[in-house]
């Protein structure tokens, strides 16, 4: 397909490398929870939809700086040290224009809030704005610029740090493997647009295409949909969403990429990325049904994409890894459950 390669069996476990089997996991899913993929500990101020098809989402333009505060506080999963982690909701980004309410822009306030008094929080690692889960924060420089160094040499390295969940509208045709994709990133009336690249040249990676890499594992099925497991390799922006597109499987929820996926008398096939514009997700009768959702609410949904866990190195050079963990949000949960997806 083009200009991307979907590999054979690549998992194997080695991501997880000596020690981080017994790695410490200091929040997010037990035993039991991790099984069942069921949430703990979800905000009680996170501004659910009216209706319930997508319950505990939240809805950050109808939020105040104070209760945002009050929101990111009740999604702290652990902290220790300099060291915070939070689970971000879905839907509120990062960073953004000046004057927008950001993650970035009430860290002094939530820093004051966790009693770090002079003592700032700074961003280390998150997930994007359309997607939930893991976000690191530090209040100390040094112990950022250690996790940051650790990071780039994972990356270097080709070692994965980060786990999300995926669900997905259709199957993988592999059960596992990994996905290379040259991608840039392409403007088009100040809206941007992740397209991939067939064969790049040098001339095109001096441009600003990158070479792209993903590994993926299918860890449940269901008529038409799956869970899949997915690791980075590579940072860009939109990269797994664009994978799974490739894939032929787009996100559920992902409204920006989708529509590059056509279906005639049931086959699916690529639609070319530069002519397909962003439109709605549109789910088959069979599906909406299972999720008990009209096409207009479909078409409300969220990014189906949660950061769930990191690995960070142990304090001390012979200390265990560390493995962060963030509970799925409730209408991820809910979607699971009604689409029959199980961890297997």
């Amino acid at each position: 397909m083009g200009g991307y390669r979907v590999l054979g069996p690549v998992w194997g476990g080695w991501w997880r490398g000596p020690g981080v089997g017994s790695a410490r996991k200091v929040a997010g899913f037990g035993t039991e929870a991790r099984r069942q993929l069921q949430p703990r500990g979800s905000s009680k101020r996170s501004g659910s939809l009216g209706n319930q098809s997508f319950p505990g989402l939240l809805q950050p333009e109808n939020l105040s700086r104070e209760e945002l505060v009050d929101v990111l506080r009740a999604s702290v999963v652990d902290q220790k040290g300099p060291l915070v982690t939070l689970n971000k909701p879905q839907g509120l980004p990062v960073t953004g224009k000046p004057g927008e309410l950001t993650l970035f822009s009430v860290l002094p306030e939530l820093s004051q809030s966790l009693g770090l008094g002079e003592q700032e929080l700074q961003v280390v690692r998150a997930s994007g704005k359309e997607t939930s889960g893991l976000v690191l924060l530090s209040s100390c420089p040094q112990t950022a610029s250690r996790l940051q160094k650790f990071f780039a040499y994972s990356r270097r390295a080709q070692r994965p740090t980060a786990t999300y969940w995926a669900v997905t509208d259709g199957i993988p045709a592999t059960s596992e493997g990994k996905i290379q994709a040259a991608l840039k990133l392409e403007y088009v009336d100040g809206v941007g647009s992740v397209v991939p690249v067939k064969s790049p040249s040098r001339k095109d990676i001096l441009e600003g295409v990158k070479r792209t890499l993903s590994h993926f594992r299918v860890v449940a099925t269901g008529p038409g949909c799956a869970l899949v497991q997915l690791q980075p390799v590579t940072v860009f922006p939109s990269q797994l969403q664009v994978h799974m597109v490739l894939q032929l499987c787009p996100v559920l929820g992902d409204h920006r990429y989708s529509a590059r996926v056509g279906t005639v008398l049931g086959q699916r096939f690529l639609l070319p990325a530069e002519s397909t514009k962003p439109q709605k997700q549109v789910l088959d009768e069979a599906l909406l049904r299972r999720l008990h959702l009209t096409p207009a609410q479909a078409a409300q949904m969220p990014l189906h994409l949660h950061l769930h866990c990191l690995h960070l190195p142990g304090t001390r050079p012979r200390d265990a890894p560390i493995e962060l963990l963030a509970p799925l949000p409730s209408y991820f949960s809910r979607t699971l459950q009604c689409l029959g997806l199980c961890q297997q």
